[in-house]
């Protein structure tokens, strides 16, 4: 039984993938792997350079008799998403991950796995380093700071990059072609509150929603998941509703592109209620673990006692805050009309926390439509606006449009069909790949984006399946032995 990632085939993105593991990378925190990058390249004697945005690029020459042939651009990004399980003990700014070989696939130890989009980035090292493999003269891209607004790829430069095609390596569906995803923007609604202090003769609660699955805000969005602020202002609604309530203190989820899985509160009840209310939140979580119980088999709802808080979040502002929240739309929006099983617009409400006067509420709408995302902003601001919130929304970043009459994707589902014996499959992203902002800062770029199959990205639960792995990096030789001069139909 293999237990090692080393073991795994093909050693070459294997043996990188597990050094990306060893260096902390979380998003905003890319010093070592960059500088590890950089260094991989110069050791290598390529041409190594690090903008000023903290993107790194390496240039490799032509293998013999492969000079005419387009430049390629292999682009992945460099940081991951730092999540973790409820208990377990992981510092991303300095541990290395902790990889467990579990059958068909490759998972970590109760955190995020990295695979998302190590996978990519090990894949561009390999060709780097390889001496064996034909290919074109290749440029290598490693952005900084996907996951937490792609800062990397808004800020390179015109005249920085000299290829003619792209190839993104950050998508998670091995035998699917990507030619287009969705576009997203961040809000921000604050809430101000005044601290009040509470009658006499409470009882202090902590309530603790955990259990749920959570996953990429985009590609897994469809899939019904519970979200553990909605569920939280649910429990915080009823129990204000039938026994007086109080919230001090809530924080709930940690990033935008990631569906909320835990959230805790601070609440006080009076205490003559209190034994109802905990009999009341007993049946509520019945009948949510119900609701959803072929997607969140694991979620659960705690009360545990805690000291009665001294101050509490003003009643107005509270009341206004969890109206706003059961009003907010959540989840997918709409369906594409132009390709199946596709979600077009859809939004995440990520993040509730609270202190020191303030409560934000943090959300994540995508769209392949850029008019159907700006009538969700719309449609959030207003919820917010009604409940005395201040809105701020950034300026977000382009969706990749499709282009079916691509001459690469063409070239590139012959290789597939030849390699495999199949047609693969030719699909746009509910998520946000850097493609479609390289593609205004490049406008000339063919782009394609595949990758291995990775299931629940953004998650504890995220693993990478061992048998796609080999299947990714074969096609990826294929495509670069076969890159032509011109492309033509």
């Amino acid at each position: 039984m293999i237990k090692n990632i080393l073991q795994l085939n093909p050693p070459s993105v294997w043996k990188h993938f597990y050094s990306l593991t060893r260096i902390p990378r979380p998003s905003g925190k890319e010093e070592q792997i960059r500088a590890f990058i950089s260094d991989f390249g110069k050791n290598l004697g390529l041409e190594t350079l690090v903008d000023d945005v903290g993107n790194v690029i390496i240039r490799k020459p032509a293998t013999s008799g492969m000079e005419n042939r387009q430049k390629v651009i292999l682009q992945a990004h460099l940081d991951m998403v730092p999540q973790k399980n409820s208990g377990k003990v992981h510092d991303f700014d300095n541990d290395p991950i902790e990889t467990v070989v579990d059958g068909e696939w490759v998972r970590a130890n109760g955190t995020t796995l990295g695979a998302d989009n190590g996978m990519g980035v090990a894949a561009a090292m390999a060709v780097l380093e390889s001496d064996r493999m034909q290919h074109g003269p290749i440029e290598a891209l490693f952005t900084s700071n996907e996951e937490a607004g792609m800062t990397g790829a808004a800020g390179l430069k015109l005249g920085v990059l000299k290829g003619q095609i792209l190839i993104n390596l950050d998508s998670e569906d091995e035998g699917t072609l990507f030619i287009g995803c969705a576009g997203g923007t961040s809000g921000q609604m604050t809430f101000r509150y005044k601290e009040e202090a509470l009658w006499d003769d409470c009882a202090g609660f902590r309530i603790n929603v955990s259990g749920l699955q959570g996953g990429h805000s985009g590609l897994d969005i469809h899939l019904g998941r519970g979200n553990a602020n909605k569920i939280m202002n649910r429990i915080l609604y009823q129990g204000h509703l039938q026994y007086g309530l109080r919230l001090a203190a809530i924080d709930g989820g940690s990033l935008s592109n990631a569906i909320p899985r835990e959230s805790s509160a601070h609440v006080a009840i009076p205490s003559a209620k209190a034994h109802d209310f905990l009999d009341d939140l007993s049946l509520l979580t019945s009948t949510i673990k119900q609701e959803l119980s072929l997607v969140e088999p694991a979620f659960r709802v705690e009360a545990v006692v805690a000291d009665v808080p001294g101050t509490f979040i003003d009643q107005m502002t509270f009341t206004h805050l969890m109206k706003a929240i059961y009003a907010c739309p959540n989840g997918v929006m709409r369906m594409s009309d132009g390709m199946d099983d596709v979600v077009e617009t859809s939004n995440n409400l990520a993040i509730v926390t609270s202190g020191n006067g303030v409560i934000t509420v943090d959300c994540l709408l995508r769209s392949s439509v850029d008019s159907a995302k700006a009538d969700l902003q719309v449609m959030i601001k207003s919820v917010f606006d009604l409940a005395g919130a201040e809105s701020l929304f950034d300026e977000g970043y382009p969706g990749w449009k499709l282009n079916p009459d691509s001459l690469m994707l063409q070239k590139m589902i012959e290789i597939y069909a030849a390699k495999f014996g199949k047609n693969p499959e030719v699909k746009a992203i509910h998520a946000g790949l850097e493609c479609g902002i390289l593609g205004g800062t490049y406008p000339g770029l063919e782009m394609i984006s595949f990758g291995p199959s990775i299931c629940f990205p953004h998650s504890p639960a995220e693993k990478v399946e061992i048998a796609s792995v080999q299947k990714f990096w074969d096609f990826l030789v294929e495509v670069l032995a076969n890159i032509p001069a011109v492309l033509t139909r």
